[in-house]
């Protein structure tokens, strides 16, 4: 009898340790998002070397294992199919004798230029030393590379790093590098301060300076960074856009991306563009680059967070994650040509689709609850509006948190007010409410969003005013009314739930 009780004394102390140890997970786990990227612990900001490989996409990102604050950089690695399911796997790279690996991307290097193999991996990173005597000088970054026969398991740092010595410039990091067929060289686009300096080379490892662009153009509010050179095809022929993220300076304050439409001939980026253009009116969408590797397409992921209040938003044994990958554009508005970003989403079979059709809302509030109930806190919405109109979606909860988003005709902007979003007070700097201004001068309005447990995604009037925020409830938003003071023609509903 003893030993029976005894047995049952165990059973329960085990079975209390894990019932304490799930409800600690739980807490844990409270704010991470169900269908966005996030690192299983510790610190993670910008995306790094991402590259598609035989079928699967390569994430590689900042990272601090030790910590959920930004420290000592890794490369952190994760892989999809998808783009939306992803493995993480061990360290990719880290620090040496030559400092912290700062960002930088990945190519594939399918005619062996650099001699190290036919098809290896290449990354082109900064290293980032954090002496102080380097420091002083301003020689404490440069550009070193590293390769992988392997694609991408393990990684073999050159012996010649770094490829790329500091000319005597403070800010010198963050290289994006793509082949250039017209040139015949690959091509690395760096940023400098508050500048955008482009380098060639033949081999990966020998580089010459080609020319400098953006010190009298664009917004110059903060340190430019993590700078991203894409081409795209348009009727009237080949158009180039240079992104650059700056911190701070966004249009909301603290970090965000600005972008610049022109001409790149192998050697000099050349942009007649007079106005700040935003790639996303968020403020949390930051240091977003493109995956090598993809032909014509361009698939973009952004860090979601801003450097104004990254280190104290809600975490544990975590911190930050990325946006949904994004397919970037261009179309002509108004004799401009302007980016626009559209979620993957579309082409994914992971998401349950429900056609809800159309909807008339008369002066007043309709319960769209119905649509998201099951949902728990992760979903996507969609509708257009047959003619403008202000309006409100008001997400919310049992425990009376509230996300309010919408239009606003007055002003001709589109918001996010996340004041009473769950904890929205850990930090002065924490953006409350932001706005996003309506491009698109049309009559009929079209609106998407993309909820997740801790972020919403906007892209309205097909990915021309976007806006990405973060927020911090305990409890996923399982309510959702639509307002209006006027009588509104909702057609196209539909709500797509992750599986």
């Amino acid at each position: 009898m003893k030993k029976y009780l005894g047995i049952l004394l165990i059973l329960t102390i085990f079975n209390s340790c894990q019932t304490a140890a799930k409800k600690e997970n739980n807490l844990q786990e409270k704010y991470r998002p169900s269908y966005h990227f996030s690192p299983k612990k510790g610190w993670m900001n910008d995306p790094n070397g991402m590259v598609y490989l035989d079928g699967t996409y390569h994430l590689f990102f900042q990272h601090n294992p030790d910590t959920t604050v930004w420290g000592p950089m890794h490369w952190g690695h994760a892989t999809s199919t998808d783009l939306i399911h992803w493995e993480e796997h061990p360290i990719a790279l880290f620090p040496d004798s030559l400092g912290t690996i700062f960002s930088g991307s990945a190519v594939i290097d399918k005619d062996n230029t650099a001699g190290f193999g036919k098809g290896a991996l290449v990354a082109i990173f900064t290293h980032h030393n954090p002496k102080i005597e380097e420091a002083k000088t301003g020689l404490h970054q440069y550009q070193s590379i590293a390769y992988s026969l392997d694609k991408g398991k393990s990684w073999t740092k050159y012996v010649g790093n770094p490829v790329l010595p500091n000319p005597g410039i403070w800010d010198f990091r963050d290289p994006k590098v793509m082949w250039h067929a017209g040139s015949g060289q690959w091509v690395m686009t760096l940023a400098t301060k508050q500048s955008i300096t482009f380098y060639g080379s033949k081999n990966l490892k020998e580089w010459t300076r080609l020319s400098e662009f953006g010190n009298e153009v664009g917004a110059h509010g903060g340190v430019w960074e993590c700078p991203d050179l894409l081409r795209f095809e348009t009727p009237e022929g080949d158009k180039w856009v240079l992104l650059v993220s700056i911190n701070p300076g966004g249009p909301n304050t603290g970090s965000a991306t600005q972008y610049f439409v022109g001409d790149f001939d192998g050697t000099t980026f050349r942009s007649d563009q007079k106005d700040i253009r935003w790639m996303d009116y968020g403020p949390d969408n930051y240091a977003g680059v493109t995956f090598s590797n993809t032909e014509n397409r361009q698939i973009l992921m952004g860090w979601m967070s801003n450097w104004a209040y990254a280190n104290t938003v809600p975490a544990s044994s975590w911190r930050s994650g990325m946006t949904i990958p994004r397919t970037l554009s261009l179309q002509k508005v108004s004799e401009r040509w302007l980016l626009v970003s559209t979620p993957i989403t579309d082409e994914l079979g992971a998401w349950d689709t429900q056609e809800k059709g159309g909807v008339q809302v008369k002066n007043g509030t309709d319960d769209w609850s119905k649509y998201i109930g099951e949902a728990n806190g992760a979903f996507e919405l969609s509708f257009a509006l047959d003619k403008v109109a202000t309006f409100d979606l008001v997400l919310s909860n049992g425990k009376g948190d509230e996300l309010v988003l919408g239009f606003d005709e007055a002003t001709n902007q589109f918001f996010v007010d996340r004041s009473k979003a769950g904890d929205a007070n850990f930090s002065p700097t924490f953006i409350k409410r932001t706005v996003a201004p309506r491009i698109l001068d049309a009559e009929t309005l079209t609106y998407r969003l993309l909820v997740d447990r801790n972020s919403v995604e906007i892209f309205a009037d097909g990915g021309l005013s976007n806006l990405s925020s973060l927020f911090f409830v305990e409890q996923p938003f399982d309510l959702l009314m639509f307002r209006s003071s006027t009588t509104v023609n909702v057609r196209d509903l539909r709500v797509k739930v992750i599986k």
